[in-house]
């Protein structure tokens, strides 16, 4: 059988780095599931530089059974993107890719890119820039929720919309927007379930926590980040709201990192003083990934009042419905297709002020007067969270443990139905056989591509700036050896490491070029790429080097 996909990597490599985001672990999930459970007997990945297939083998099997031959391969290794079929980037920036594949036309494959958040400006212009590029329909911007297919939606057509009115004509033809699926991302259901049922899971970790038997543990699990997760004040104040209703001892256990390191610590310490005096709340490492993948049992009800624009889906709410926890959750972007309000737990309102109330907030960003983490963490802390009714929902879990039986019960079915990888692999395996189809079907929505082999704004340098030089090169200039002594000229040039710069570009055979030259006499660079069995772009740049260096010349 064949691949069911090609994944690009480009520059970055496979594992997790240390104080990790949750792109990184949703990527790594993703690509172990696609490993595990695609259809398919090899899994080839694209990348810049050569990777250990065995390393990567290793990192996506771990100590399970390895049912899929691993290999690495270049980004522009064409034939394996053609078996695969579709190009899996692990991001929505595909307007690149699509030009790249345009070489070797439009329906060579099908390109899914996965959008992991909206938020950014310069994120959303390289999505919005996917239409301007030959993107088409057989392609793919995975939306892991209604919330962002919605955005992403809104975003293509006002877009088209502008450029329409603005070049003129086209609103009546098709637009070639890409397909925009709604698949979630998964979990490894059984592997949590599992580690959290294993005898004595509860007892060990609470007793290495600390926990008390008569403490009610909610647990907060992802990045500590008040302007790209959560604002963690409302959290602060709903559960000391609730601990004085029910008398009940409450402790919060924060699983995570501070990207602002210990001066954000100190934020998030405050704001727990001031808004939970008598709470008890604790910061915890979230790079240890054993111990994360632990701490689940060691929980009672589990919160996430995310409120930011950064926010796409969120794993960590899926995780703890795998683990049987009952979840309070903001009914925000992803996260309201997670859980079903009042089964699998309970979804908070949240308010955002009226339209039109941002524009310098944004502007700021565009200029450059803001970061995007003071643009993203000034959209958060204007949007509210309803705290009355996230104190009344974990008021009613702290006091009735049969009800936090019942929501994670329902939490544990809707994960394994909903949220389990092999399903969501198997959902998009479907749609890519649906694209394939389409892309065989179809024909390119470009009238005339072959008049655009490559971007006219980021293709080929040298057919850009043609206007610069005197002359180009043909191919079917005439190109003679020069000088009394061209062999001699060559050896110097090669024994002169700033004159081998960019040596890959133009092949390995200028021996052999020079060796034809001498021999046989003057001929076109198409003569000498039929002789050295090189395409022809490379040999004329082979040409023009050598013209450079003094070691050819042409009529």
């Amino acid at each position: 059988m064949t691949a069911p996909c090609a994944i690009y990597l480009g520059a970055t490599g496979i594992g997790l780095k240390h104080n990790p985001f949750g792109k990184d672990v949703a990527n790594l999930g993703l690509y172990r599931a696609l490993a595990r459970y695609a259809p398919g007997d090899e899994l080839p990945f694209l990348a810049f530089n050569r990777m250990d297939n065995d390393d990567v083998a290793a990192e996506l099997y771990q100590d399970g059974p390895r049912t899929k031959t691993i290999s690495t391969t270049s980004v522009f290794n064409d034939a394996v993107l053609a078996d695969a079929g579709t190009l899996v980037r692990a991001s929505a920036d595909l307007s690149d890719l699509a030009w790249m594949r345009r070489r070797g036309g439009d329906r060579a494959y099908s390109i899914t890119g996965l959008i992991h958040s909206l938020a950014p400006p310069a994120m959303r212009d390289y999505i919005a820039r996917a239409i301007t590029a030959p993107i088409q329909p057989w392609d793919t911007m995975w939306c892991a929720s209604p919330a962002v297919r919605a955005a992403l939606s809104d975003m293509y057509e006002e877009y088209a919309d502008f450029l329409a009115g603005r070049f003129g004509g086209g609103e009546s033809k098709p637009r070639p927007f890409p397909a925009m699926p709604v698949i979630p991302l998964g979990v490894e259901v059984d592997e949590i379930q599992s580690r959290v049922a294993a005898p004595g899971m509860r007892e060990t970790m609470r007793a290495q926590l600390g926990i008390a038997e008569d403490e009610v543990v909610v647990l907060w699990v992802g990045r500590l980040s008040f302007f790209e997760k959560a604002h963690p004040s409302p959290m602060f104040l709903a559960l000391e709201e609730a601990a004085r209703r029910t008398g009940a001892k409450v402790r919060m256990v924060n699983v995570g990192w501070f990207p602002g390191g210990e001066q954000h610590r100190e934020l998030y310490e405050e704001a727990a003083r001031n808004h939970a005096p008598s709470v008890t709340v604790d910061f915890l490492d979230g790079n240890d990934r054993g111990f994360v993948d632990r701490v689940w049992g060691a929980a009672d009800v589990f919160i996430s009042l995310v409120d930011n624009i950064q926010e796409t889906f969120g794993i960590t709410p899926i995780e703890a419905m795998a683990a049987g926890l009952p979840v309070v959750l903001s009914d925000w972007d992803g996260y309201s297709a997670s859980a079903t309000n009042g089964v699998e737990g309970f979804l908070i309102p949240t308010m955002l002020p009226p339209v039109g109330s941002g524009w310098i907030i944004g502007q700021r960003h565009v200029l450059g007067m803001e970061s995007y983490q003071g643009y993203a963490g000034s959209v958060a802390i204007h949007t509210a969270v309803d705290i009355a009714a996230a104190a009344r929902a974990l008021e009613a879990l702290i006091q009735d443990p049969d009800l936090r039986r019942r929501m994670g019960e329902a939490g544990k079915a809707r994960a394994r139905s909903v949220f389990n990888w092999p399903g969501v692999v198997s959902q998009l395996c479907d749609h890519w056989r649906e694209q394939a189809d389409r892309r065989e079907k179809a024909d390119s929505n470009d009238p005339n591509p072959e008049r655009f082999p490559v971007s006219p704004i980021k293709g080929d340098p040298i057919s850009a700036f043609q206007g610069f030089a005197t002359a180009a090169l043909s191919p079917t200039s005439i190109v003679s050896a020069r000088g009394t002594n061209p062999k001699a000229t060559l050896n110097a040039a090669l024994s002169t490491r700033i004159d081998r710069i960019g040596e890959p570009f133009r092949g390995t055979n200028v021996t052999q070029a020079l060796d034809h030259l001498i021999e046989n006499g003057p001929c076109t660079p198409t003569d000498l790429a039929e002789t050295l069995g090189q395409p022809i772009d490379q040999v004329t740049l082979l040409v023009v080097w050598m013209v450079k260096l003094g070691i050819v010349a042409t009529d």
